[in-house]
């Protein structure tokens, strides 16, 4: 197949793209929100007889460990290498577009879908950088030959709120706009004042195949099997869970179309008798579900451990939570893997912000070595945290540095700056009318410079002896 040539070439391989990959990013949509049971797993009779009592049950762990990942990412601003603190304009850009929130779903579609995108256009309204989170089932792109990185083009397909359906393609030298209704080759055709796609995308577990994947992926499943066997438990609790009761030796009655009547009226106030001395009763052993709660518990232990997820996010089957630094060596695995995340995203984080400059035609588009500071993703006790930073204190790392690792933000460290100033000024007023240290002759009195020179020239005192008289003359 040849390179698309026109905006509606482009516009239908990526279209094709997009359908391709649907089915696949909706089903992983559906286990993150839970709505893949509705009793899957369960054979058909029980289906039809039970789907009022179970079909709204959910046991799902997928969310769990999508989650415990994502509750570790919040930005918290932008550094620049050639200058000192944090990039104000870029925290301007990221308040602006309320990335504080968006963000965060940005990466949770990364991690659940696999991959989730960000465009970067200058608003139609006041020219200002306008930053749009789109998800991956209304967005395809291209990457150019051989770049893992580099777009050639991208096409947002996406529904108003008024149903009415648009498409957008941007490559490098254009930008081409279809209205609803319209075919896709009567479009408007735009030129590009960025020079470049204004997209950026959010890729997980990324391979230099250019092949991403959905956090997901290996955790579905186990997440079946798991459910299989809980419905299964379930079944089991509806209807051999209670002891049966069965009569011997009583004769059989039936009813006038043939089927056997019930003798008895099984209930807590209710005795069972039969007047045959041969009628002999009892009653089967209710089914144990202790099977079921063993299998589960090591499928849950399986899926702690492809997801790297602590087990203390699980269920407990008994025994005693772990705590202090047992938790800290559990959580080690969860760490090191969002610490990968934070390398991989705050990458496109930072093209995102160089997007921005670009609408604003800032010569910081162009820095490479911007940086995204992140929080602090390991979870510790107040007390650990605080004396952790002390001890760097005595090392002489700046206090607005140590601020920050702390966890208060560019806003509150301004604020503490000030007050520092304020400080610093009320002391030197307190210092300026307050009373004077003395200099005069009293006990004690550091001495005038010329009085101390006189004293230092003074002779010996004292029985010191000739030798130092003579000494001191010469």
């Amino acid at each position: 197949m040849s390179p698309p040539e026109s905006p509606a070439d482009w516009l239908r391989y990526l279209y094709g793209k997009l359908t391709q990959q649907r089915p696949e990013l909706d089903g992983y949509v559906e286990y993150y929100d839970g709505e893949h049971q509705r009793l899957a797993f369960a054979q058909m009779r029980y289906r039809q007889e039970f789907r009022e009592v179970f079909e709204t049950w959910r046991d799902n762990f997928c969310g769990l460990i999508v989650d415990a990942g994502t509750e570790r990412m919040h930005v918290e601003a932008f550094r620049l290498a050639d200058s000192p603190g944090t990039d104000e304009e870029a925290r301007q850009f990221w308040q602006r577009n309320s990335m504080d929130a968006l963000s965060g779903a940005v990466h949770l579609d990364s991690l659940v879908q696999g991959v989730a995108y960000v465009l970067v256009w200058p608003d139609g309204k006041t020219g200002e950088p306008k930053i749009r989170p789109v998800e991956a089932r209304n967005m395809a792109v291209e990457y150019r030959r051989g770049s893992l990185t580099e777009l050639e083009a991208a096409a947002h397909f996406y529904a108003d709120s008024w149903g009415r359906h648009w498409a957008v393609l941007w490559t490098a030298e254009y930008v081409y706009e279809t209205k609803p209704g319209h075919s896709w080759e009567e479009g408007t055709r735009t030129p590009n004042p960025l020079g470049v796609v204004p997209v950026v995308p959010f890729r997980n577990r990324l391979r230099l195949s250019g092949v991403n994947r959905s956090e997901l992926s290996d955790v579905i499943p186990i997440q079946d099997a798991i459910n299989k066997v809980l419905s299964d438990a379930l079944m089991a609790s509806e209807t051999a869970a209670f002891p049966q009761k069965y009569v011997s030796g009583l004769e059989i009655t039936d009813d006038e179309n043939g089927n056997p009547v019930e003798p008895f009226q099984v209930a807590v106030d209710k005795l069972l008798q039969a007047e045959d001395p041969q009628a002999r009763f009892g009653s089967f052993a209710a089914a144990d579900l202790a099977n079921w709660v063993t299998l589960i518990g090591t499928l849950v232990q399986h899926l702690a451990s492809i997801s790297r997820t602590p087990p203390t996010y699980f269920l407990a089957n008994g025994g005693n939570f772990p705590s202090g630094e047992s938790i800290l060596s559990a959580e080690a695995g969860l760490v090191a893997k969002v610490k990968g995340w934070l390398r991989t995203f705050g990458e496109g984080w930072e093209q995102v912000i160089r997007l921005c400059f670009a609408v604003k035609s800032d010569k910081r588009q162009h820095a490479y070595d911007m940086e995204t500071v992140w929080r602090d993703p390991e979870y510790r006790t107040e007390a650990q945290h605080i004396d952790a930073l002390l001890k760097l204190h005595q090392l002489d790392v700046p206090l607005p540095q140590l601020w920050a690792d702390a966890g208060y933000s560019d806003a509150q460290i301004a604020t503490f700056r000030e007050w520092r100033k304020e400080d610093a000024r009320a002391a030197a007023e307190l210092q300026r009318i307050g009373p004077q240290p003395e200099t005069g002759g009293g006990l004690g009195a550091t001495p005038q410079p010329e009085k101390a020179r006189k004293m230092a020239s003074k002779p010996p005192q004292g029985n010191s002896g000739n030798v130092n008289r003579k000494l001191n003359e010469s």
